[in-house]
C-alpha cells in the first residue's frame, strides 16, 4: 500500500471570523488536537470576544479587510506556508481521524480539493430538516464544486486564490475557474465535521440569505458573460433542484415527507434574498445614476 506523503501537520487551516464567539473555541481546539500544523485566524473586528480567543489558539491572527469572503480567505492564504491548506468554518469543528480522511481522498483520489460533509448537532425540527438537506444534497464522490470545509493543494491555492470581489460565491467561482483553466478535479469525501451553534431559524434565514446573494452573483456574472437562455434558466432552477427536489428524491421516503416542509421554506428563502439582493442592486444603481 502506498504511504500517504501527508499528515495534519502539513496543514495550514484558515479560519474566518465575524463575532463567532458561539463556536470557535471548540473549532480552534479540535484543529489543535487533530495535529493540525498552522492556524491562521482572519477576523472581521469581531467584538465579542472572538480574537482574544482566537490568539490563545492561534498561530496568527489577521485581520479582515472586511469586503467580502474571498479577500478574507486569501489574506489567509498568503500568509500560510503548508503543503495543504484547509478552510474551516468558525462554526465546525474537526472530529478525531477525520483530517486524515480527507487528506486519504484528496490525495488516493489525486484531486486538486476535497470537502468533508457536515453534520448538525441538535435534535430540533431545524436540525433534522438541515440534516436531511445536507443528506439528502451532499453525496460522496466527484462533483463540480466544493464548500466548507475544504482541504485544497497549498502552492496550487496560493497561486490561484479566490476572486476578492465574491462576497459568497467565492467557492462555485474558483472551482469553475480552476476547471476551465486546468482540468482541475474535486470531490466531496467521507469524512465529516460537526456544525454547531447554527440551528435556529433565524441561523437558517441567515444561511439562505448567503445562499440568495451567491446565486445573483453567478447569474449577474453568467449574464454579462453571454449567457444564453436556457443557460439563464438552468441558472434560475438551481436552487430548487439542488435545495428541494434532489434531496427529496434521495431521502428515505419517510425521512422524506417530514423533511419537506423544511426543504421548501429554506428554498422559498433563498429565492426570496435572490430576488431581494437583485432589486438592491438594481434600486443603487438607479441612485447612482440620479445623483449622477
Amino acid at each position: 500500500m502506498t504511504a500517504i506523503p501527508f499528515s495534519p501537520k502539513d496543514i495550514s487551516a484558515v479560519v474566518c471570523t465575524m463575532n463567532s464567539i458561539s463556536g470557535i473555541e471548540r473549532c480552534l481546539q479540535s484543529l489543535r488536537k487533530a495535529g493540525i500544523g498552522e492556524i491562521i485566524v482572519v477576523d472581521a473586528n469581531s467584538n465579542d470576544g472572538t480574537r482574544e480567543i482566537a490568539e490563545k489558539f492561534a498561530d496568527q491572527v489577521l485581520t479582515d479587510p472586511g469586503t467580502g469572503l474571498g479577500r478574507a480567505r486569501n489574506v489567509g492564504i498568503a500568509a500560510s506556508s503548508k503543503a495543504l491548506i484547509l478552510n474551516m468554518g468558525s462554526d465546525n469543528v474537526m472530529p478525531t481521524g477525520e483530517l486524515e480522511n480527507m487528506i486519504d481522498a484528496l490525495i488516493k483520489g489525486d484531486y486538486q480539493g476535497v470537502s468533508a460533509q457536515t453534520r448538525i448537532e441538535g435534535q430540533d425540527y431545524a436540525s433534522q430538516g438541515l440534516n436531511a438537506w445536507r443528506s439528502g444534497r451532499f453525496r460522496p464522490g466527484r462533483v463540480a464544486v466544493i464548500g466548507t470545509p475544504t482541504l485544497f493543494r497549498g502552492e496550487l491555492l496560493r497561486a490561484h486564490p479566490y476572486n476578492p470581489e465574491r462576497r459568497f460565491s467565492d467557492d462555485s467561482e474558483l472551482c469553475e475557474r480552476w476547471t476551465n483553466m486546468f482540468g482541475a478535479r474535486f470531490a466531496i469525501s467521507d469524512a465529516y465535521v460537526l456544525e454547531i451553534g447554527k440551528t435556529s431559524w433565524a441561523e437558517v434565514a441567515v444561511r439562505c440569505r448567503m445562499y440568495g446573494v451567491s446565486d445573483e452573483e453567478v447569474f449577474t456574472y453568467g449574464v454579462q458573460q453571454g449567457w444564453s437562455t436556457s443557460r439563464r434558466l438552468k441558472s434560475i432552477a438551481h436552487p430548487a433542484k439542488v435545495d428541494l427536489f434532489e434531496p427529496l428524491i434521495r431521502l428515505d421516503l419517510r425521512d422524506a415527507v417530514k423533511a419537506a416542509p423544511f426543504l421548501a421554506a429554506f428554498t422559498t428563502m433563498r429565492y426570496a434574498a435572490w430576488g431581494s439582493t437583485a432589486v438592491r442592486k438594481k434600486l443603487g444603481r438607479h441612485k447612482s445614476d440620479d445623483n449622477g
